[in-house]
């Protein structure tokens, strides 16, 4: 999934008329489309229906008079925020009814030469990460626009105001909420890169190789997992807490383990395992790390949160 930040217009746009280049209305849409798939995949947290979102957003602006939009940039990020806010409405109401924890769907992350600066690389892979998102889940509709044009692409109130027809004031307000949730959900920890890859290694041989001492000895002592599979395949229906019991469940499915072949790929910003089987992806898992050990580990088993891991 793109997350570029947004920027500042381009040296050799071609000339506007309205505000849009009169050649190149696709181009221009093209242009903005990595910024809008990330604002749509961090406010729905699933990489289909940020795609159906930005997919609607070219119907809209491919249908409107473009000769009077001043602001094509503006235009766009207000049409998919809105459509995303609609959208996820509708999800809140679905994930009632959802078998099971949910998770994001994971997505491949590559930031490369866009994001040479590491602290801007550790902002972009934060604002994606699976621990982020789903306490993203728990704020509302328009917490969540506010939190994620704010603190993920760094609008300025008054634009975000101006997209989603709010006041400044309320925009502010919703942005400290926001944050203020978000702060007490989320991790409290750093992780160094090469740590957190060289952990998930050691887990996967321990548990690869029905190690339960291994395991035991990797994970902390409050470590939880998570298993999100929608009913769809087999998965924890609960979240399985405390090492001893996490560590028994990891051993007790080791034996399936010979059954696939394992990839070590970076998704939403931080290593992670994807199990193929028959060069199908049938699992993710990525841990959370702390202090050198597994806090938390995420098991994702839904086959229709697999859309963009058919390649890797």
């Amino acid at each position: 999934m793109p997350t570029d930040i947004p920027t500042g217009a381009e040296a050799g746009t071609p000339t506007r008329v309205g505000g849009v280049p009169s050649d190149a209305p696709t181009e221009l849409f093209e242009e903005h489309r990595p910024m809008l798939l990330g604002i749509a995949y961090r406010m729905l947290g699933r990489a289909a229906d940020a795609e159906d979102v930005v997919q609607e957003a070219w119907l809209r602006w491919t249908a409107d008079d473009r000769a009077a939009v001043r602001e094509p940039r503006a235009f766009l990020v207000r049409i998919t925020t809105r459509l995303a806010v609609d959208r996820l409405r509708l999800a809140h109401v679905r994930r009632e009814t959802y078998v099971g924890p949910w998770l994001p769907e994971p997505v491949v992350t590559d930031f490369g030469p866009a994001a040479p600066d590491t602290a801007e690389r550790a902002l972009l892979a934060d604002s994606v990460s699976l621990a982020v998102l789903v306490v993203l889940e728990s704020l509302s509709p328009l917490e969540r626009a506010v939190f994620v044009l704010r603190e993920a692409f760094g609008f300025p109130y008054g634009e975000i105001a101006a997209v989603l027809d709010r006041s400044e004031a309320a925009v502010r307000q919703l942005a400290g909420r926001a944050r203020r949730h978000v702060d007490e959900g989320r991790p409290r920890y750093d992780v160094d890169p090469a740590e957190r890859r060289d952990l998930t290694e050691r887990f996967l041989a321990a548990a690869a190789g029905g190690d339960l001492g291994g395991l035991l000895a990797l994970l902390a002592p409050d470590a939880r997992l998570v298993g999100d599979s929608g009913g769809k395949s087999k998965a924890p229906l609960r979240v399985i807490e405390t090492a001893s019991k996490v560590g028994r469940f990891l051993h007790a499915v080791s034996g399936d383990a010979g059954l696939y072949d394992y990839r070590l790929v970076e998704l939403n910003g931080a290593p992670a395992l994807v199990a193929f089987a028959g060069g199908r992806p049938d699992t993710v898992i990525q841990l959370e790390v702390r202090d050198g050990r597994v806090q938390t580990v995420h098991i994702i088993r839904n086959p229709d949160k697999f859309h963009g891991l058919k390649d890797v």
